[in-house]
């Protein structure tokens, strides 16, 4: 039987896990006090799968295609996560809504990293949007993941400027660095304590 530890992390992504890496070396160098027990990808070709691999983290495919709805799939996720003792989940580029049945398994214990200083640009495309508003700063948010798409309670955030003749690629490479950075930063904060959701807000609580 596999005991839970409130520092215990499973990871779903879709695509090639570079924050996944993120967290992983974070963990190896000691800046970040987890244990990855299990990483899932709803898409089977997804590299960072074998990115878990490498590093000796089980990885799963769990396919949508076997199941007849969402709440289905995430009933077993739900599932498959809490067999392996995963007390915290950490969306890395997974590109799926979560739905009720994911959320109430894991109620304010599932983080986010978005590429926009949120509220801003929520959804696909956030460095795309930043481009057409003219913005000059975007950024990269961490956030607890609630029904609201990109709405949950803010854990940190980075700012990321925008520079003149910046587009897409340039302006995701450089957001990805600072998701780098950020994403097992905001996972220590979370998972060291000492804070509370206070209506919309992430709120750190005084040490007295």
């Amino acid at each position: 039987m596999i005991t839970a530890s409130p520092r215990t992390l499973g990871v779903l992504i879709s695509g090639r896990g570079s924050n996944l890496q993120s967290i992983v070396d974070a963990i190896a160098a000691r800046r970040l006090d987890a244990t990855i027990a299990v990483v899932i990808s709803n898409r089977a070709e997804a590299a960072g799968l074998q990115r878990a691999r490498a590093a000796g983290i089980e990885a799963v495919h769990l396919s949508p295609r076997d199941f007849p709805d969402r709440d289905g799939y995430d009933r077993a996720l739900a599932q498959l996560l809490r067999a392996r003792g995963v007390e915290v989940v950490c969306l890395a580029g997974f590109m799926r809504l979560v739905g009720a049945a994911l959320l109430d398994a894991f109620p304010n214990r599932i983080l986010n990293i978005h590429p926009s200083l949120l509220p801003a640009f929520p959804g696909l495309d956030a460095q795309r949007q930043a481009l057409e508003h003219g913005v000059r700063v975007t950024g990269v948010t961490v956030h607890v993941v609630n029904a609201e798409l990109d709405g949950g309670p803010i854990v940190l955030q980075a700012a990321v400027p925008v520079v003149e003749g910046d587009t897409v690629d340039t302006l995701e490479a450089r957001i990805l660095a600072e998701e780098h950075r950020l994403y097992p930063e905001a996972i220590r904060v979370f998972l060291d304590g000492g804070w509370a959701i206070v209506g919309r807000r992430f709120v750190r609580l005084a040490v007295s």
